[in-house]
This record gives C-alpha cells, structure tokens and sequence, in this order.
C-alpha cells in the first residue's frame, strides 16, 4: 500500500481543485475516484508501463532478498506486459501450498504457435506421431532456485525475464526468433521461502560482511531443501517429491534441447559452468559433450569481458542420473549445472577469505550473464540442435547402444511392487510390453549376478532398448554402470531391479512384448456363506505397509502370522496379515466393506477365507498369530540430526503410508515424557550433543519398560560400545597394519585424495544375507539387495540380540566401493535387533528410507515399527 501521508497529499490536491467544479457531485465523484485509486506501485503499473525489478519492488536487485510471493508478483507484471511474447504456465503445488509456474517465451510468431512448435518437438523426438515440421526454434529450459537458500538465482531471474520482456532490447528479441525459452523461477519455493524469512527477520539494518555474524549461520535445518528436507536436485530421475513430479510430467511434455540448473556454493568458490568434470556416464554422447564446451565458451567470453573468476572440468560431473544436468542429458538435451560461489552463508555481503568482499549484487550479475549466454548459444546453434535432438532419439528406437537389448523383470514376483514399477516407468514416458510366451535365452541375473541361462515366462514385463527413451532405459536398467574415474559427486549405483527388489534379467537379443497385461483384482475367494470368517493379505511390499496403517486407523483389528501356513489351498509366509472377524463384531457390516475398500485404495490382494483352521502351520487362535497394536511412533528431530534423514522417515509416514508421527525436537527432548510413545526413531545424525548420559539413561529405562528404539545410520553408531547395548565395532584391520607399508609416507601430495577413497562406499549395491524368521526381515526371502553408502564396521551381535541382516564375504553386487572399504564390509551386521528389559532395539546400519526411491528396503522398516516386539 501507499503510505498514508500519499493518500492525504491526493485528498489536499483533489480538495484545492473542487473549486473548478460547481456542481457538488462532480467533487463528489473525484474525491472518491481519488480515495479508490490503486494503493500498489504493482497495481497502478498493470495498466502502464514495463517496469524494471528495482522499479516494481522499491528496492535495486542485491539490496534485499524478495519473498516468493513478491517474486511471483513481478513474475506475472512481466508476462501481463509481454502479452503475445509470454505465457504463464502453472503447473503445480508445494507441499505448503505455494504456486509452481514457468513462463514461457517466444517470438510473437512462435508464441501464436506454441502448441503445434511443442508436439512437434515431441513428434522429432518419436513420442507423437505425425508428419515432422523441420523449421523448429531451439526450445531452452532454464531451472532456478531448486535448493532453497542458493537464493541467488531466483533474484537474477527477475533481470533476465525483464531482458526478455523488453522490447527495445533487440539482442533478446533477436535470439526469441530462433528460440522458445521455458524459465521456471522457483523450484523450490518452500525451501526458499524459509530462507528467505529467516534471513530477513536476522540481517542488520546494513549487511553485516563479517563471516560470523548471526546472518551467515543458518538454524536447523536450513533452507536448502524442500518441506520434507528432499534434496530435490537429487530426485529428478525418482520424482518421490510432489514437486518433482509435477515438473518433470511438464518437463516431459516439451523435452528441450538445453536445459541450465543454476546453483550456488561456498562463499569462497567463484563461477562454475561446463564443460563438466569426469566421470562423465558413458552414454553421454561425444555431441553432447562437444556441446557442452560450445556453451561454455559463451560463458567463458562475457566471463572474460568482465574480468570475473571462474573454473571449468573440475568436481562438478555427468554420472549419477538423477541431477538437473543428468537427467534432462540422457533425455536427449545438453544438460549443464551453473554454480555461483555465495549460498546460504553469503547473505548480501560476505568477507571472503581471500580478503574481497562478495555481494548478492555481484552473485546476480554472474548468473544473469549465463543466463543470457545460454540463450543466445541456443538460439545461434538452435539449426545443430534440433538435428542432433533427433539423432539422438532416432538411434535410440533403431540402433539402441549397450550390450543388452532387452531387460526382463518376472511377473511372477510380488504384484505389489510389479505395479510400482510399471507406474514408475510411465511416469518416465519409457515403453514396456508382456512377454506373449515362454522361452528360454541367456541374460545377466540380476539376483546371481552371473550371467546364465534365462527362462522368460508369458507376461513378464519386457522393456526393449528399441524405444525413444532407450538412452534413459539403459541409464536406469544397467546392471553396473561404467565408471571412468572413481572421484565421482554422488552414489554409483542405482539399477531399478535392485532398487525395487525385483527379480529380472538384461537380454542381448531383442525380445517380443505384445503379450496381454495379465488381469488384476483386489479381492479374491468366495466364502461359502457369504461372510467370510477371515482375510488374509501377503506381507511384500511399501503397499502392504500403508494398508496396515489405514486399517489399525480405522479401528480394524489385525493379526500377523509369526510362522509360515497354509490356508484355501495357498501358501503363506511369516508376516502375513490375517484379519479375522472375531474380534471386530463392533464393526458389524461394516467390515467387510472397510477392508476392501482399503485394499482397493492401497492395492492390495486379500484373500478371503471360510474358516480359521491351516492346513498346514499355525491356526488363527495360535499363540503365533499375533495382534497387532497400533504404536504412538515419534521421530527426534532438530540439531545434530541429519534434515534428510529426518525428513525421508517423516516422508516414509506422512505420504507413504499415511500414518500419524510425533515429531520431538532435540532442545526439549530431556523434557519430553518417554512412556507416551511406544516407538522412538533416531535417524541419522550426531547425537554426542543431543544425548547426555543422563538422557541415555532414560531411554534405556524407557526401552526395559517397553519402549522401542529404531537407531539408523549415525543413531546406530552413538549406541555402539555403550552400556547395554549390542552393537559393537569390529577391532582396527590387523592384517593391513602387519603388512603395512613403509614408503606410504612418501605417496604424492596429489595423490592424496584418490588414497582417501578407498576407504569410500560411493552408493553401492550389496547382496545383505537375512533372517527372514525374524519378525524385522518378514517378507524377504534369504537376502535382499541394498544401497550401501557408508563403511560399516559392526561385529556381529551377541548373546540376547539378533543378527537380521549381514554382510558376509563377496557380498558386493555393484558400484564404486574402495579396497579398504571392501574389506571392512566383509563380516559386518547391517540389520539387528536385541531385547532389553521389556523393550527392543533395532539397528539399522544402512538407512532403508534414502531418498524414499530405494523401494525394496521400506518393508523393513515398516517390519521395525509394527511387528518386532509384537
């Protein structure tokens, strides 16, 4: 609003000028035009003219950080000014309701013919059908602000969108001819919304430089991730997020030929921008690493003009699929990341310890510059593109590269996770069919890692190389990818059969999938009398888990099978669900209805069955078919807990299964009355400060009482060596100290940080051997396949706890592990459990819930909180 002495100043004007009016109700009616006149420099600018960013909000870009919803403001003055130019798409919400839009600009002539320039950029690519129109601009996608306190980018995009917006700049117009530029703003708003209010409410009247002052210290968890503390510059391949999911379906939906992530990092560092660094993933093709240098130098030129540092080819690198450079290059685009040295620390000014000065002015000014360059490279070089745009999608459909042509995952295995997968895929827009018969070839086995004779069923699922995304299939099915230089960013091993616990097969032949889908149903079994005495449901999957948590929820009382039985002529392993009607009469009619309807929502089968007596096995009164309580779960939240840990295990809860959690901050946890909870989980973290012997004390005595504790990663290894617990940490390597070295003192300087990794585990797959007897691993069979990313080094447990999962010798399956590394995962406890007192501990070594993408660990954790000590 204006500030009230405005108002009055208008008033005085209107006032003096009435006397021009003789007739009382022309004063009349100015006086009240006056009092309703737009109150907003925003307002009263729609009508007139384009505005600068400094212009609009009152304050230069660099003097202060802009609120989302102020950013969107200017977002939507800009387009409403650039109609026929500009088009604002939403496309979506947080998880804190905040709007998610790009805008989308052009040539006047281009924008009138947006739709037919998108689908027919999708028929270049093979997605649509259709004749090809050959004279198609370049279409450049820019993504700002994904982590939330790199603030820097959200800020500069205000200038860049105005440069494109004028029209007396006709070096942008000019680019607009050849190009369709697609700008989301924010994509992160909830992350940057939290930064942003954070800095704003601590900043001095004046930026403060000094490194220490409270305005370069971010509180807990920061601002660098989404409402859940996602990372989601790592979710862009497994979309867990809601905000991934909704940008990469618009993202999928125009498949551009560039695509720039702007970033920012430490304080110190100056500019990055490609080429990037090795390893780059072995199907990033020589074009697009040739590209990648071409846009470079237009970096590198205005870099130059301007005197301002930089670096190129070094930390930043092209492996791990799931970055906003990865993703969008093996979707067939010259995917770059931009850093800018500031981040959350930088604030507005920040002293750096090279004894310059950074301001946010400056970090807009740098990506401003890339911004603009990376337009003009497309738009110059847009003729290149598209060709080379279609090239790469043709060879996918004809001449698929790699060893395997086909990959083949089992109908036969756990339906539940069958469909997760096939949605997934989808979601990927990659083609899959049915195997239409049986036969009999050789492929590599995922589950034996051997390559060996292959028996594909009728209806397994078929994913063939031959296919537009076929780059993306190899990228996401590949067994072990290629790593051309073990210094990598990220983790190295991802293959989607390991992640979702599926048994399948890599084929080098072409296989046929027009097989028919097989049928599905949720309910199965006809109960002679029409009321059947009982349901049973398998216990295999995440989907298991939610329909557990909806039934508990809504007062259905439910079983689980500690033994294996066998009931209406089927087999069934421990861990299954068995919901009787004894024992829910209060529900009446009601519950048939109520598990159904839960199983139709959750995707679930249940069996229905006539009567409580197994065949074989328990029966339904045995001891061993036990109820299951509904626990009052809560999470320790707060400093010295890792946000993402924590954030994956509220994720696991609130959007997984659906199930009510308790959050407890770590500064008032020593206050928190324990035996109001039956389950407390310790994500990873430091808990060195947050636990004081005396808190330690109290949670034993809470777990003697019955409590239990779910300890993960960091949480697991606080209670190793202590009193009273079980985990313990294997002695120091003796063989290697006997057999040491003596020239390793003189190893090189340079060499120093290769040595450091081989006591590295970069995100590996390894074969973890299980108890499936035990109720923490109901579900499994002997073993499943886990993403490693640490060295764990426990002793196998003692007398009183149980060794649920471990690592024996020659356990590796895939990815970057270091020879020391290796060694100390041989012999090694990654799941546990022990009793003490009345109550029960689990250890998870290896956090099952990483990134929520890892599908095939998530029935061990709902095994941790609903069935161990049941």
């Amino acid at each position: 609003m204006f500030p009230y002495t405005c108002r009055l100043e208008r008033l005085i004007l209107f006032s003096v000028l009435h006397v021009r009016f003789r007739a009382f109700g022309c004063w009349l009616w100015l006086l009240l035009s006056c009092w309703a006149a737009p109150a907003t420099a925003q307002s009263s600018a729609a009508a007139g003219a384009l505005l600068t960013p400094e212009q609009f909000l009152g304050y230069p870009l660099g003097g202060r950080f802009t609120p989302h919803a102020e950013l969107l403001r200017y977002v939507d003055h800009v387009v409403q000014h650039a109609q026929g130019r500009m088009k604002l798409q939403p496309y979506g919400q947080t998880y804190e309701n905040r709007p998610l839009e790009v805008v989308q600009v052009a040539s006047p002539e281009n924008l009138a013919r947006l739709d037919a320039i998108q689908h027919n950029n999708l028929r270049l690519a093979g997605l649509e059908n259709g004749a090809v129109q050959r004279q198609q601009p370049g279409i450049v996608w820019l993504s700002y602000n994904v982590h939330g306190n790199e603030s820097v980018s959200s800020e500069a995009v205000m200038q860049v969108l105005y440069d494109l917006a004028n029209p007396q700049n006709q070096q942008t117009q000019q680019w607009l001819q050849n190009t369709v530029v697609v700008i989301d703003p924010c994509v992160n708003p909830d992350g940057r919304e939290r930064y942003v209010q954070w800095y704003n409410r601590v900043s001095n009247r004046q930026a403060n430089a000094s490194p220490y002052a409270w305005e370069h210290h971010e509180p807990w968890p920061g601002g660098r991730y989404n409402h859940y503390y996602f990372d989601l510059n790592r979710d862009w391949a497994w979309q867990t997020q809601i905000e991934s999911r909704q940008r990469l379906t618009l993202y999928n939906q125009w498949l551009p030929q560039v695509h720039a992530d702007f970033h920012e990092m430490g304080p110190d560092a100056p500019y990055y921008f490609s080429p990037a660094a090795k390893p780059f993933h072995a199907d990033v093709t020589p074009w697009q690493r040739t590209m990648q240098n071409v846009i470079g130098d237009y970096n590198r030129k205005v870099f130059d003009q301007n005197n301002w540092l930089y670096f190129t080819r070094e930390t930043f690198d092209l492996f791990y699929p799931s970055y906003g450079d990865t993703y969008p290059t093996f979707n067939g685009a010259i995917g770059m990341t931009y850093e800018q040295g500031g981040s959350g620390r930088a604030g507005l000014s920040f002293a750096k310890s090279d004894g310059d000065t950074l301001t946010l002015t400056q970090r807009i000014a740098h990506h401003h510059a890339t911004s603009l360059a990376t337009i003009q490279a497309t738009s110059e070089k847009h003729d290149d593109l598209l060709k080379e745009f279609q090239q790469f999608f043709e060879r996918g459909r004809t001449k698929p590269q790699g060893e395997y042509k086909s990959f083949v995952v089992a109908g036969s295995g756990d339906p539940g996770q069958l469909r997760a997968l096939t949605q997934y895929l989808d979601r990927q827009q990659i083609r899959y069919g049915y195997a239409p018969k049986r036969l009999k070839t050789r492929g590599f086995n995922y589950m034996s890692g051997k390559t060996e004779n292959v028996q594909v069923e009728a209806r397994d699922v078929v994913v063939s190389m031959y296919q537009p995304k076929s780059t993306l299939v190899k990228v996401l099915f590949e067994p072990k990818p290629a790593l051309e230089d073990s210094l990598t960013y990220d983790i190295t091993a991802w293959a989607l059969p390991y992640a979702f616990g599926l048994k399948a097969y890599a084929v080098a032949q072409r296989l046929d999938n027009s097989g028919a889908a097989p049928a599905t149903t949720t309910v199965k079994g006809a109960a002679a009398t029409g009321t059947p005495y009982a349901y049973v449901a398998r216990w295999n999957n995440l989907q298991d888990v939610r329909f557990l948590s909806r039934l508990l929820q809504q007062k259905v009382k439910v079983r689980v099978a500690q033994r294996p039985f066998e009931a209406a002529g089927q087999q069934y392993q421990s861990g299954t669900l068995v919901i009787t009607r004894s024992g829910n009469e209060s529900l009446g009619k009601r519950f048939d209805q109520l598990v159904q309807a839960q199983a139709d929502s959750s995707g679930v089968v249940v069996q229905a069955v006539n009567t409580g007596f197994s065949t074989s096995g328990a029966d339904f009164g045995s001891g061993y078919v036990r109820f299951v309580n509904m626990p009052k779960v809560a999470v320790l939240a707060g400093e010295g807990v890792s946000p993402t840990a924590f954030g994956e295990v509220w994720h696991f809860f609130e959007q997984q299964i659906g199930y009510p959690i308790t959050v407890l901050g770590t500064d008032y946890f020593s206050s928190v009355p324990l035996a109001k909870f039956d389950v407390l989980i310790l994500p990873d973290g430091y808990y060195g400060d947050a636990l004081s012997d005396r808190q330690l004390e109290n949670l034993k005595s809470w777990v003697r009482s019955g409590g239990k504790l779910i300890a993960m990663e960091g949480g697991a290894a606080f209670f190793a060596g202590k009193k009273d617990f079980a985990l313990k940490t294997k002695p120091a390597d003796s063989t290697a100290a006997s057999q040491k070295n003596p020239y390793r003192a003189l190893r090189r300087y340079a060499d120093a940080e290769r040595e450091q990794i081989q006591e590295f585990v970069q995100g590996s797959v390894y074969q973890v051997q299980l108890d499936n007897t035990h109720p923490l691993a109901f579900g499994y069979g002997p073993s499943y396949y886990a993403l490693i990313r640490d060295t764990l080094n426990y002793r196998f447990l003692g007398e009183g706890a149980w060794n649920v999962g471990v690592l024996k010798k020659n356990n590796y399956a895939a990815g970057f592990a270091g020879s020391r590394a290796r060694r100390k995962l041989n012999d090694t406890v990654v799941l546990g459990a022990q009793d003490l007192g009345r109550g029960q501990v689990v250890y998870f070594g290896d956090n099952p819930l990483f990134r929520a993408f890892w599908q095939g660990g998530k029935l061990l954790f709902g095994n941790a909180v609903f069935f161990v000590g049941q």
